[in-house]
């Protein structure tokens, strides 16, 4: 999951565990502890909330907020959220669905007539559901865009979303739609533009009214186009320059991420969507069992047992039983993040890349050594460890 080129780090991460009541001073203490662990093994800072199921959270920070004066990182402050950003669309798509205006089994031709097209590529034979599941065998966008090599040059580059997809459509189909499972960021290109398609509004327009203002959220975007800052109270984000050194990344253009990774949020309001997704504030039941049953093996990619929904991702916990979120990385920042059994959700962000503070002797194996201690954390915080 880590091993690729840097425009394509809007990847993931997802974990969990049980969860309990309401969180305790002793469980706050516990996350402030393995959040300092996370600086220790190199990350500029970490900021995490745990949220229960009433909606009560605690959060810490710790770290350097700034490399440059040293600052201390703001307690719950705006991080760029990556692949999470995903969740956010698949929500739009399934209240859609809910609507009678799209079809989760009706093919993405019938919506954006003409447009995915390709070598092996035919919008008659991909459906919605397989955009959302990755199983479309879409070809990546994100390892040819600019910003695979160097993303200090390009960073404040604007690309259009239909650049991103004719990038993609430019390569041959991965696989035949639905006979494998690949993570792909063009699937939610493309869902996008069926958001934008139905509903005649842009696609972050609609996330804000169905989702963000419904919730109440008020640190949570997705960024109009050529928006290159954080708007809030953040950390800086920082990425491994061509010369080796952490160099701050905060300032830069998401567009190339779009439906796939533009968004911005806090811990804690990750935490409140998240819960929002699975207590029904936002969808129907029969819309959140569409999303979790029939989810794929996702093991190749995200580690033994997990599974991918419609959106989501679906984790083994240490202490039994499975937690549903996603995660994202973008250059700059990690977030890793899961709603336990009972509804407590809890999220760790980090302000650099696992691949960013890796071992650069070893960079593969130590990058997943670096990422799996912030699913640790996530895990050990919701099972009480």
């Amino acid at each position: 999951m880590l091993a690729v080129p840097v425009a394509a780090a809007i990847a993931l991460g997802a974990a969990g565990g049980a969860a309990s009541a309401a969180p305790s001073k002793g469980e706050a203490e516990s996350l402030k502890s393995r959040a300092q662990g996370l600086v220790e093994a190199g990350y500029p800072a970490a900021l995490a909330a745990v949220t229960d199921s009433k909606g009560e959270s605690a959060g810490v920070a710790v770290g350097k907020g700034s490399l440059e004066t040293g600052q201390a990182p703001p307690m719950d402050g705006e991080v760029r959220i990556g692949s999470n950003t995903k969740t956010f669309v698949a929500v739009v798509v399934m209240q859609l669905v809910q609507e009678g205006k799209v079809g989760l089994d009706e093919p993405i031709e019938t919506y954006l007539p003409g447009l995915i097209k390709g070598e092996g590529i035919d919008g008659s034979k991909i459906t919605v559901r397989q955009l959302l599941q990755h199983t479309s065998g879409l070809p990546e966008y994100t390892d040819t865009t600019p910003g695979s090599g160097d993303i200090f040059q390009v960073k404040d580059h604007y690309i259009p979303p239909r650049d991103l997809l004719g990038t993609a459509l430019g390569k041959p189909a991965a696989f035949e739609p639905g006979t494998q499972w690949k993570y792909t960021n063009t699937n939610y290109i493309v869902l996008g533009m069926l958001v934008e398609r139905v509903s005649q509004r842009p696609v972050g327009e609609q996330i804000d009214e169905r989702i963000v203002k419904k919730l109440g959220l008020s640190h949570t975007y997705f960024p109009a186009p050529g928006d290159r800052s954080i708007k809030g109270t953040h950390p800086q984000g920082y990425h491994l320059s061509a010369e080796g050194k952490l160099e701050d990344i905060t300032e830069m253009d998401p567009a190339w991420g779009w439906a796939a990774g533009a968004m911005v949020s806090t811990p804690s309001e990750l935490n409140t969507f998240f819960q929002a997704v699975f207590d029904g504030r936002l969808l129907t039941q029969a819309s959140i069992d569409e999303m979790k049953n029939g989810a794929v093996d996702a093991s190749s990619y995200l580690g033994p047992g997990t599974v991918y929904g419609l959106g989501l991702i679906g984790t083994p916990l240490s202490c039994g039983g499975t937690s549903w979120g996603h995660g994202g990385t973008i250059h700059g920042y990690q977030t890793d993040n899961a709603v336990g059994p009972d509804g407590t959700a809890v999220t760790v962000a980090v302000t650099a890349l696992p691949t960013a503070i890796a071992d650069q002797n070893n960079p593969e194996s130590s990058a997943k050594e670096k990422h799996q201690r912030n699913k640790d954390a996530v895990d050990a915080t919701l099972c009480h460890k």
